[in-house]
């Protein structure tokens, strides 16, 4: 309809990480939008996990089909930061990794997969997200970082980004002083936008900043006032102001006052009308409904998802080779999840009860189920925590624990942006510690991979990097011993694990 309405085709983008179906990935009410049908990718740091480059390339162009197919030609996607800080609120598992070459072959991947299935990649969020523990949704980062560990950090994945032929960047919301010693925020920052990205990277495509709702812009700026110095440093493409007027006027008044020139605003509107011609505009503006049906979340999109999950599963410590669990013992399931996190522990708690580990109507499904496997326990009990578990209910979950042989504490904590919400609360991990000292516990972490550091007395550790059907699927038939686990760690906890880490079985 909007497309029918504009004068000028319409370019439309949007944030695909997960996929198509990223409202499964949660950043809303979780679960109780859902995902349409569409299918859901492992997280970035889960296909790093895999130690398959190709499969980069692959969720990248599954994506892409699936969003075409839905007429959005722009994914803002990949992230590129270097996941080098634990304490990161906002990046953690959206990240590829820690190391910057890899982190770069991912991107690498992850844009040709993309733009070889007719979708338009971005790099974001320069000149580097991972190092900070400030979540710029709702705060100002600092990152201290000096131009030589740019160079050799943060700006590689960048390069191998805009080698691969990456149409977009995205700014950050952060300052870096070393680059510019005002510490205004990158995405205003013409030492950064034009002298680093343009001149030093040689970066020829599209800029566009990242939400210029966010924190980490909006403190201090007014709409106007943020919406020009972006265009004075540099940026193509705005996204999402605050009052799109009042940016637009801002923009305008500083046109007519001379403080941007015509050029200025010519070059970046040529800018986004080639995106516009790339992007096949100019040919075809619709899409077709029947056609999408046939394309977004087909059998082969999610089994390939699945396939990716599968090898993602990392078992990081198995201390008294609890994996797979054995057929002859009590097993307690507890699992930690926020009250918005509905659907979570629908497949894992069910396989673990009954043996039987989910396969899937077409590689994404909890219609059909795996045959009773040889490491189910016959007696297996599934309760549920949430962050306001009281005292009592906690001492009612120890006794059940302590007349178990296995506990298996299954935590649903992912980063939610703008919400801080990645570790488990001080007092509920205490008492998950206080479990681990006693009896035989594996913690299976759906989301943040460094929660080891809250239960370090755990016996087992197994990482999925993400809360979804398939990964949840995944860990599930790991722990039944209905698949191998092979995945390894992409980045590093100090005193847990290194990259690399993972066992086999």
């Amino acid at each position: 309809d909007l497309q029918g309405r504009a004068r000028v085709p319409l370019i439309v983008g949007a944030d695909l990480e997960p996929g198509l179906g990223r409202l499964e990935g949660g950043l809303f009410s979780h679960y109780m939008l859902d995902a349409g049908g569409a299918t859901v990718l492992p997280s970035a740091m889960a296909i790093a996990a895999t130690g398959r480059e190709e499969d980069a390339y692959d969720a990248a162009r599954i994506i892409a089909l699936e969003g075409r197919a839905a007429g959005i030609h722009i994914n803002f996607a990949p992230t590129v930061d270097v996941s080098n800080n634990p304490a990161n609120p906002v990046i953690n598992t959206r990240s590829f990794g820690e190391n910057p070459e890899r982190v770069g072959r991912l991107s690498e991947g992850f844009v040709r997969g993309t733009q070889d299935a007719g979708m338009l990649a971005t790099a974001k969020h320069f000149p580097g997200h991972g190092d900070t523990d400030v979540d710029s949704h709702v705060g100002f980062p600092v990152i201290s970082a000096s131009r030589a560990r740019l160079d050799s950090v943060e700006l590689v994945p960048f390069r191998a980004a805009i080698r691969a032929g990456a149409a977009l960047v995205m700014t950050g919301h952060f300052a870096l002083p070393a680059i510019d010693e005002s510490s205004v925020p990158a995405t205003l920052s013409p030492k950064i936008l034009t002298t680093l990205l343009r001149d030093s990277l040689h970066f020829v495509g599209t800029t566009i900043t990242d939400a210029m709702t966010m924190e980490g812009i909006g403190e201090g700026y007014t709409t106007e006032q943020s919406s020009v110095l972006a265009v004075k440093a540099g940026a193509n493409i705005l996204l999402k102001t605050r009052d799109p007027s009042r940016a637009i006027d801002g923009v305008v008044a500083a046109v007519q006052r001379g403080e941007i020139t015509r050029a200025r605003i010519d070059s970046a509107a040529r800018r986004v009308l080639a995106l516009k011609a790339r992007s096949g505009l100019a040919v075809s503006r619709f899409v077709s409904l029947s056609a999408l049906r046939d394309i977004v979340g087909t059998p082969e999109h999610r089994a390939t998802a699945v396939s990716i999950a599968q090898r993602a599963v990392t078992l990081i410590r198995d201390t008294d080779k609890l994996v797979p669990l054995r057929r002859d013992g009590r097993v307690l399931v507890v699992q930690y999840a926020p009250e918005t996190e509905i659907r979570a522990g629908r497949i894992l708690g069910v396989a673990l009860r009954t043996g039987r580990a989910p396969v899937g109507r077409t590689g994404d499904g909890a219609a059909g189920v795996a045959k009773q496997s040889s490491s189910a326990s016959p007696a297996t009990i599934v309760t549920r925590l949430t962050p306001g578990a009281t005292a009592d209910l906690l001492a009612s979950v120890g006794r059940l624990a302590d007349s178990s042989d296995v506990v298996v504490i299954a935590a649903y904590v992912r980063r939610v942006e703008g919400e801080g919400r990645f570790a488990i609360p001080q007092r509920i991990a205490a008492w998950m510690d206080s479990v681990a000292l006693r009896r035989s516990v594996i913690v299976v972490a759906l989301g943040n991979p460094y929660l080891i550091r809250q239960i370090p007395h755990a016996d087992g550790y197994l990482v999925t990097y993400g809360v979804s059907d398939a990964l949840e699927r995944a860990a599930a038939r790991v722990l039944l011993g209905q698949a191998p686990v092979t995945g390894k760690i992409p980045v590093s906890l100090p005193g847990f694990f290194r990259v690399g880490d993972g066992h086999t079985r």
